[in-house]
């Protein structure tokens, strides 16, 4: 079934938003197996509370009678579906998925989930995070004759079920994940059934839900199980693999529990405020951030104020300990996504002006506090900090809540070239005076772990450190192209 696409014009607003974005987000994986319900509408919502985990293309495939049927396309959620190709989705079963790309480029080829042949039938893929190795398994595969039709990693995977000799679906994953390495979890769709699985160190999220005791859920955050009024049961620990039918929850943990490995920026930044991981409630722990960034970084101020919006909650808790109000000081427009305009060039040359506006009666000769979650390659805090001082703005005091990031993560993220992240290249004194702010504070390792309130060996902290839970093939220069690159031999 074909996707619908965006159309040129939309393409390049969309391109030209992103081009303003510092560190993108990661993809969202949503699953339902409930007979009695409206799999894919319930599917649609889930990924529309996920949205903020991808917004590049979406899709949903649904299973009934041995068969699958999907419908993917480039854009978000709202504008890939509509009610039309809703109500043609019919199934006891469905997966959907939201994409940022981290493994090839933004496309309807690359849109999941993808539909692939076992020998025991039909199956549907999607899949949040990046395998290491995916150069390697892309050329094993080559050389036995796999003709690939796009240019993820997802569908290396998906070649490596297909490949299998094993007689159940289930089976033919677990010996994938042994020839896997890198970051995934991973819904997987048969016609009468969804399979979930996270790689041995639970890099990226996976919840499960309970839909009113006759339905299961799987979502990479617990925000897409709510707004469907399903309940939170667990996590999918590391390892597993999970199958969820008539017969109920079935696990096998196919690989012993390693040291686990999550990525600490989902509590950081890329998780939804009202999500929970580890059983932590995500604004608690930013609110926390920002507590402790005000106990070690004070600052002689007037306001304190967010970048929206994902600053908020680390400014309100900056605010709350420092006794310095909080207040509003930039102005986000919500619909930048919306526009079929095309920018001209001097829109473009605006850059940061389309997506912000500041406030003036608000911060006109004020001393402010401004603190953000992050600073990746600072490509859009020099902007924002020049508004503030358009918008009069007497000092700029830039606090940000997770320590400087310096080192480029390959599980997910598209940050894989070092040279890009500005704290790799600067000291902290020179970026402060690169981005022009009167004082620049970094949150430090030990208060972001404080923060979270769980053991530093729980999460990975790479980007920081540079201590990779995966080993990074040091032969393979690992880019969002290279599988461009390797079709193109």
């Amino acid at each position: 079934m074909e996707g619908t696409t965006a159309s040129a014009p939309e393409k390049q607003v969309q391109q030209c938003l992103l081009a303003q974005t510092d560190w993108r987000e990661k993809c969202g994986v949503f699953g339902v197996y409930a007979p009695a319900y409206d799999v894919a509408r319930l599917c649609y919502f889930g990924l529309y509370a996920l949205q903020h985990r991808g917004q590049e293309s979406a899709g949903i495939a649904v299973g009934q009678y041995g068969k699958i049927e999907h419908h993917t396309g480039v854009g978000l959620v709202a504008t890939v579906f509509d009610e039309e190709t809703i109500e043609r989705l019919q199934g006891q079963a469905a997966l959907g998925h939201v994409r940022y790309s981290t493994t090839g480029t933004t496309s309807a080829a690359n849109a999941q989930p993808l539909i692939g042949e076992h020998r025991s039938g039909p199956f549907a893929i999607a899949h949040n995070g990046n395998l290491v190795n995916t150069l390697h398994l892309h050329q094993q595969l080559a050389e036995e004759g796999v003709e690939f039709s796009s240019t993820t990693d997802t569908e290396v995977i998906l070649h490596l079920i297909e490949q299998s000799t094993a007689p159940t679906l289930e089976l033919a994953i677990a010996e994938a994940m042994h020839r896997m390495q890198g970051a995934y979890s991973l819904g997987i769709m048969a016609p009468d059934r969804i399979i979930a699985v996270r790689d041995p160190h639970g890099v990226r999220p996976l919840a499960i839900g309970r839909l009113n005791n006759d339905g299961w859920v799987i979502s990479s955050e617990t925000c897409g199980l709510h707004v469907i009024g399903a309940k939170f049961v667990q996590e999918v620990e590391p390892g597993q693999i999970i199958t969820f039918s008539k017969s109920g929850m079935n696990a096998v943990q196919v690989f012993e529990p390693e040291r686990k490995a999550m990525c600490i920026f989902e509590f950081i930044y890329f998780a939804r405020p009202d999500s929970h991981i580890y059983g932590r409630n995500v604004y608690a722990t930013r609110r926390r951030m920002g507590n402790l960034l005000a106990q070690q970084a004070p600052a002689d101020a007037d306001l304190v104020i967010p970048i929206p919006e994902s600053g908020v909650p680390h400014a309100v808790g900056y605010a709350e300990v420092s006794g310095i109000p909080y207040g509003e000081g930039l102005i986000k427009n919500r619909y930048i996504h919306r526009t079929f305009i095309t920018p001209d060039q001097r829109m473009r040359d605006l850059g940061v002006h389309i997506k912000l506006a500041p406030l003036r009666e608000a911060i006109a000769g004020k001393r402010l506090v401004v603190v953000d979650d992050s600073i990746v390659r600072g490509t859009t805090t020099g902007p924002e900090i020049e508004l503030l001082r358009e918008g009069g703005a007497r000092e700029v005091h830039l606090r940000i809540n997770c320590p400087p990031i310096r080192y480029p993560c390959f599980y997910g993220i598209d940050t894989s070239a070092q040279d890009e992240l500005i704290a790799a290249r600067m000291t902290v004194e020179e970026i402060r005076n690169h981005l022009g702010a009167d004082s620049l504070e970094y949150l430090t390792m030990p208060n972001l772990i404080k923060a979270v309130g769980l053991p530093k060996n729980n999460f990975c902290t790479a980007c920081f450190d540079a201590g990779y839970p995966i080993p990074i093939p040091e032969d393979v220069k690992i880019s969002k192209a290279m599988l461009e690159t390797e079709n193109a031999k």
